[in-house]
């Protein structure tokens, strides 16, 4: 089996994949929200750049802000568990919304905000791939607003059986990919769309812009990893001094 170099999942090749190929940006997100496509009759991201020295950053993200009919959706891919992904989607989900407020407009504008994560390890404790959250009250399950929503898409729970007429899990497989065998596989029953999300991936894949950008976001991973190891280190040799936890967080910057 011919393992991919780099999969779907990976933040700098998502990114820049659907900002070049919008209109399949645009059946991804009808996908993903369970909505007929030509019923977005509103589209656009509103974070298309991916300037270079950006991506030298540590702790940088590569998400999709978009504006689709009106609504706010954040969309995210995230490889790896860091055990603090339902509170960072919640973060992120109150930076998008808390931003939509024009100056001077009342709180009844704020738009309806999604969080869309492409997840590629297993959340919760169900066997369904898709969640999907609100705002509801515990005991009548009454919605308080519908502007906030939570769909987390868990790429392990994805059958291997795929409904060849069943387009979201078609686009959930491709993410899962990773051989050559399963991208031809997807390409002879996926119909148009795969065929061109296929075509399209291959060619950014292969360039050198995205090589480049990659090369990039590499080094940050690197630096991140290096930075967090060596805290760790310096944390731990604190507690075998006799440093209390209290005054390593206080000389790490991490107390309250």
């Amino acid at each position: 089996m011919s393992k991919l170099k780099y999969k779907l999942t990976n933040d700098t090749l998502f990114k820049l994949l659907f900002v070049k190929y919008q209109d399949l940006l645009k059946r991804l997100v009808a996908a993903l929200l369970g909505v007929r496509v030509e019923n977005i009759t509103e589209f656009f991201i509103t974070n298309s750049d991916m300037p270079p020295e950006a991506l030298g950053e540590k702790f940088c993200r590569l998400d999709i802000n978009m504006i689709v009919n009106g609504q706010r959706i954040d969309l995210e891919i995230q490889v790896n568990d860091e055990n603090d992904y339902p509170e960072r989607s919640l973060f992120y989900w109150a930076r998008e919304y808390s931003s939509a407020l024009p100056e001077g407009e009342n709180y009844s504008k704020l738009p309806r905000t999604i969080v869309i994560s492409i997840l590629a390890f297993s959340l919760f404790r169900c066997e369904d791939f898709h969640s999907e959250f609100e705002l509801l009250e515990v005991k009548r399950f009454e919605r308080l607003t519908d502007r906030l929503a939570m769909h987390y898409f868990e790429l392990p729970k994805l059958s291997s059986e795929i409904d060849v007429g069943d387009e979201l899990k078609l686009w959930l497989a491709l993410f899962k990919a990773d051989s050559e065998e399963e991208l031809k596989k997807l390409e002879k029953i996926g119909g148009d769309v795969m065929v061109q999300a296929i075509k399209a991936y291959r060619h950014v894949s292969a360039s050198n812009e995205f090589k480049e950008l990659e090369r990039l976001r590499s080094l940050a991973r690197h630096n991140e990893a290096s930075a967090l190891n060596n805290a760790r280190i310096e944390i731990f040799t604190l507690l075998r001094s006799g440093v209390s936890i209290e005054e390593a967080e206080k000389r790490f910057g991490l107390s309250k």
